[in-house]
């Protein structure tokens, strides 16, 4: 567990209440990635600022433009996961390290990858055990610890570059937040071969990552 004995009664009771309302509610059916957001402080993996609103099933802005992903997303990303005990995750934009460490809670190896360096500096202050972080561009991933058996975009983007997907061994599992069209929604795939298909799972709030917009056409 990742909470403290000095922790706020504030905070225990703000994270029942998401368990309640946001996620048991509303499509989270796995019961590890509920006992795991039950017991994983989410405020010590935000900026000072955010954490009175750690809680608020919304968005968070973390600054720099980035916002972090509200609880529900995060929910749905990791159920659709179906992340096993072993198995290796590689985490992009993973921010503070709230999901990364859910993942690890779930007994995963989890290599998280983020660019920005505060956040990278806050999420090195509260991991625990199980997490690595590398600290460079997001959608180059970390070869160096490839294959993974899952690929887990913590936020939404327009498309999976091919240098990510060919970090994920065959038959491996991506989910992401996917923007389509100006809407956000949770999908899922398969790789097989060299690509990877995606299909859309859910619409849900899901906070946009940077480098990862497909490339526009030109227009007259």
């Amino acid at each position: 567990m990742m909470t403290t004995t000095t922790e706020p009664l504030g905070h225990q009771a703000a994270r029942a209440a998401m368990v309640a309302s946001q996620l048991r509610t509303s499509g989270v059916s796995d019961s590890r990635v509920v006992a795991a957001m039950a017991g994983v402080a989410r405020e010590d993996f935000l900026p000072e600022s955010q954490r009175t609103f750690a809680y608020r099933d919304r968005s968070l802005p973390l600054g720099n433009g980035r916002m972090q992903n509200p609880p529900l997303a995060t929910g749905l990303l990791l159920t659709e996961a179906r992340i096993e005990a072993g198995e290796k995750i590689l985490m992009i934009g993973a921010a503070g390290g709230y999901a990364a460490a859910i993942a690890a809670q779930l007994g995963a190896s989890v290599t998280m990858v983020e660019q920005d360096t505060e956040l990278a500096a806050l999420a090195r202050t509260a991991l625990r055990n199980g997490v690595t972080l590398v600290e460079g561009p997001l959608p180059a991933g970390a070869p160096d610890g490839a294959p993974y058996d899952v690929l887990l975009i913590d936020g939404a983007v327009e498309e999976i570059p091919d240098a990510l997907a060919a970090q994920l061994r065959d038959g491996g599992r991506v989910v992401t937040g996917l923007i389509d069209r100006g809407v956000t929604r949770i999908a899922s795939g398969v790789r097989t071969g060299s690509g990877v298909g995606l299909a859309s799972i859910v619409d849900s709030e899901c906070a946009p990552l940077p480098g990862f917009a497909k490339p526009r056409g030109f227009q007259f």
